[in-house]
């Protein structure tokens, strides 16, 4: 019987966890990535002053370095949880994240209206990749 062996991958290009958790997981040729909310990996501090297009932005920027810290890209994204505060962010939302995720086979996905989101965010966003 095979076990699969499971790594942290962390980046500075980031924000650091804020809580006890990783940026991401790599177990065997899958990468597992917490929800990133729009947070400045440089400073911690949230960015987008409450505009849901500027804090999907800073989400897709952080999901982008975990991706590429762990040697993959947005292209090998299978799957996507996008978690909403307001369904009618839903539009404005969706036409950033397609300029990420639009070209190709585009990930299978879920979103949802949630009641809050970590330090006031208006989004978060989650992914798997594949990673061979």
């Amino acid at each position: 019987m095979s076990t699969t062996t499971h790594q942290a991958i962390t980046t500075a290009d980031a924000p650091a966890p804020v809580g006890p958790y990783n940026q991401a997981v790599q177990a065997g040729e899958w990468l597992y990535c917490s929800g990133q909310i729009p947070l400045d990996p440089a400073t911690g501090e949230m960015v987008g002053g409450g505009d849901v297009e500027a804090e999907t932005r800073q989400v897709l920027r952080n999901l982008k370095a975990v991706l590429n810290a762990a040697g993959t890209e947005a292209a090998k994204v299978v799957r996507t949880t996008v978690y909403l505060v307001d369904l009618a962010d839903f539009q404005a939302v969706n036409a950033i994240y397609a300029e990420m995720f639009g070209s190709g086979v585009s990930p299978a996905r879920a979103c949802v209206q949630v009641a809050a989101l970590p330090k006031g965010s208006k989004v978060e966003i989650d992914c798997i990749a594949w990673l061979g």
